[in-house]
């Protein structure tokens, strides 16, 4: 967490550099800035790091970089209402460009005896390999069923919660998660054949 903090005062000197030339009324000042961040580093690093599956290093990168678009584009847009929510959509989608790009994992690298669905406690995967590997299986699911599965199983959302916020039944929730984890398990077995080369 200290490298975060380190490079967030690397940003603000660099930023305070480059707003030499923008008119004084639309810059932030930087006590609005350090608030946001104070209020919100903690909960957009948790997210992006139960995201990496242990892998520290990317997910002080996302979280680094997620905070260097929000201070370009605040002082250029202003501030968001939900800052958090900003946050975490630029995060989410630094993870899947990321994982876009991974390589697929061959079945070499995996633990003997490892399967699809073995979770430890349903919302971390216990290496980075298979972090890796469902992320790369969730990026290529269709958003809808992405977030789904994103707000059932990363954030711990309930059925009802999920119901309410998309205005469908909670049978409607259950059966789009079942479809969504239908998809996701097609993706991580595509990715799990011999040589780990999807066809």
């Amino acid at each position: 967490m200290l490298h975060i903090c380190v490079g967030f005062q690397l940003l603000m000197c660099q930023l305070d550099r480059s707003d030499l030339n923008t008119p004084r009324e639309n810059q932030m000042d930087e006590k609005s800035i350090l608030q946001i961040y104070e209020k919100n580093i903690i909960p957009l690093y948790e997210y992006v790091s139960r995201r990496c599956g242990g892998d520290r290093s990317l997910a002080e990168d996302v979280t680094q970089e997620a905070w260097l678009r929000a201070v370009v584009n605040w002082r250029r847009k202003g501030i968001p209402e939900e800052p958090v929510a900003w946050l975490k959509t630029v995060a989410r989608n630094l993870l899947l460009n990321y994982f876009r790009r991974v390589k697929p994992v061959s079945l070499d690298s995996l633990p003997a005896g490892w399967e699809p669905g073995r979770f430890d406690d349903g919302f971390e995967t216990d290496s980075p390999d298979t972090a890796i590997l469902i992320n790369k299986a969730m990026a290529l699911l269709k958003p809808a069923q992405a977030h789904l599965l994103e707000a059932f199983h990363f954030e711990g959302m309930k059925v009802s919660e999920i119901a309410a916020t998309l205005g469908i039944s909670e049978r409607g929730v259950e059966g789009r998660l079942r479809r969504s984890r239908i998809s996701l398990r097609r993706h991580l077995e595509t990715f799990l054949k011999p040589d780990g080369v999807k066809t």
